[in-house]
C-alpha cells in the first residue's frame, strides 16, 4: 500500500514524503498526464530525464484504445509503456462528462456514446476499478460526477450525494482481488462545485467511508479563479492531514502555487503538454508564444534560467522556425521544456517550504512570472 508522511510544514503548505509499492514521490508534485499510456512526444526516459515522479494514464480513453484487458496481457500499464514510477489512474469520469455524449446517469452508473465511434458504453463504479486493476496502476480514483460550472444549488448537492454513494461502491469494488496480485492504493473524491457546506457535506461522507488519500475535484471548470482559490483554501485545511491531498485537473503556475500554499500535495495538469503544441511555452519571464514573427530573429534560449536540455541548446528562433514549419522537433523541444519548467517550479515550492521561506519564494517568483 502506500504511505504518507509531511517533512516539513510553512504555514499551511507543506512537503512531504509518498512511498508506493512503485517508487517513492517527493510532495508537493506535478504529474504530467499520459492519456493513452504516453505523456504525448516525449519518451519514458526522458521523461526521467526531467524528474517526472509519477505520471497519470485515464481510465476512458484506455478502456476504448487499445482497451484494459490488452493493456493486461501486455503485463500492466507500467511494463506495457516502459515506465518503472508510479502511475495514477483517474475514474473515466471527468472524460465522460467532457468529452463523450450522456445518454444516461442515475446512481447506478452512467451510460454514454463513445466520442470514437459513437457506440455505447456503461461505466459504474464497478466497472471502473474493474478497468483500473487490469491496468495495475499504483494509485486508483473512485468514480465521481464532475459538474461544469456555474452548476444550481439543486445540481450540485445530486452530484455530491451520487458522488458519495459511488464512493462505497468503489472502495468495495476496490477490495477484490487486483489482476496483478498488488495492493493499489485508493483515493476518493471530493465534490460540492462553489458551495462551501456542500464541500464540507462532501468532504465528511468520503472521509467516513476511508481512503488512502483524498482528492478535491470538480474546480477550474468554469468558475472564477478567486472562487477556485476561495474553494480550495477553505476544504483542504478540513482535509485529513495525514492523507495525501490532490487538486484535479489544476492548472497554471499561479494556480500550483496558490494551492500548494493552501496546503495541495499533488496536481495535474494538461495545460504544459497541450500549450506547447501550441506554441505557447512556459518561462520564468511570463508565457511566450513562441509562433510570434519577433522571435524569427531571436538567437537567445528560450529562458536563460531555464536548465532543461531545449534552453541550453536552442534559440528562440530556432524553436521559431520549428513551429512554423510544423516539424514535429518543434513540438518535442516545447513539451520537454514545458514540462521541466512545471516539474522544477514545484521543486522549487518543495525546497521553500523545506527552508522556511514558501510565501517569499511565490512572491518573487510571481512578481518576475506576471511582469510582462
Amino acid at each position: 500500500m502506500i504511505h504518507f508522511e509531511i517533512e516539513a510544514q510553512n504555514n499551511n503548505s507543506r512537503a512531504g514524503i509518498l512511498r508506493t509499492p512503485d517508487g517513492t514521490i517527493q510532495t508537493p508534485v506535478f504529474m504530467p498526464v499520459g492519456t493513452l499510456a504516453t505523456v504525448k512526444g516525449m519518451t519514458s526516459g526522458e521523461l526521467s530525464e526531467l524528474g517526472a515522479e509519477i505520471i497519470l494514464g485515464n481510465t476512458y480513453h484506455l478502456h476504448l484504445r487499445p482497451g484494459d484487458d490488452v493493456v493486461r496481457k501486455m503485463g500492466g500499464l507500467h511494463k506495457f509503456m516502459n515506465w518503472d514510477r508510479p502511475i495514477l489512474t483517474d475514474s473515466g469520469g471527468f472524460q465522460i462528462f467532457s468529452l463523450a455524449k450522456l445518454l444516461n446517469l442515475n446512481e447506478e452508473g452512467v451510460v454514454i456514446r463513445s466520442h470514437i465511434d459513437g457506440s455505447k458504453i456503461k461505466l459504474t463504479p464497478e466497472i471502473s476499478i474493474a478497468i483500473q486493476q487490469k491496468l495495475g496502476s499504483t494509485i486508483m480514483m473512485c468514480l465521481d460526477e464532475c459538474l461544469e460550472l456555474p452548476a444550481s444549488r439543486q445540481e450540485v448537492e445530486r452530484a455530491v450525494g451520487i458522488t458519495a454513494h459511488w464512493a462505497k461502491r468503489s472502495k468495495d469494488a476496490s477490495l477484490n482481488e487486483s489482476e496483478f496480485f498488488k495492493e493499489q492504493a485508493l483515493f476518493g473524491i471530493i465534490q460540492g462545485g462553489n458551495e462551501l457546506d456542500l464541500r464540507e457535506q462532501s468532504l465528511q461522507q468520503i472521509v467516513e467511508i476511508g481512503f488512502d488519500g483524498y482528492a478535491v475535484g470538480g474546480l477550474s471548470v468554469g468558475e472564477a479563479k478567486e472562487e477556485m482559490y476561495h474553494v480550495a483554501h477553505h476544504i483542504t485545511q478540513k482535509m485529513p492531514a495525514e492523507k495525501p491531498r490532490y487538486l484535479m485537473g489544476v492548472g497554471d503556475p499561479a494556480d500550483l502555487l496558490e494551492c500548494i500554499e493552501a496546503g495541495i500535495d499533488m496536481f495535474d495538469c494538461v495545460m504544459p503538454t497541450r500549450n506547447a503544441r501550441n506554441g505557447m511555452l512556459f518561462t520564468s519571464q511570463g508565457k511566450v508564444s513562441i509562433k510570434q514573427s519577433r522571435y524569427k530573429e531571436d538567437p537567445e534560449p528560450l529562458d536563460a534560467e531555464c536548465e532543461c536540455t531545449t534552453c541550453h541548446n536552442y534559440s528562440r528562433a530556432y524553436l521559431q522556425h520549428l513551429f512554423k514549419t510544423g516539424e514535429i522537433l518543434g513540438v518535442r523541444l516545447n513539451t520537454y521544456h514545458n514540462l521541466f519548467f512545471y516539474i522544477s517550479l514545484v521543486k522549487h515550492a518543495r525546497k521553500a517550504i523545506m527552508e522556511k521561506r514558501y510565501l517569499k519564494f511565490k512572491k518573487e517568483f510571481l512578481k518576475k512570472y506576471q511582469s510582462e
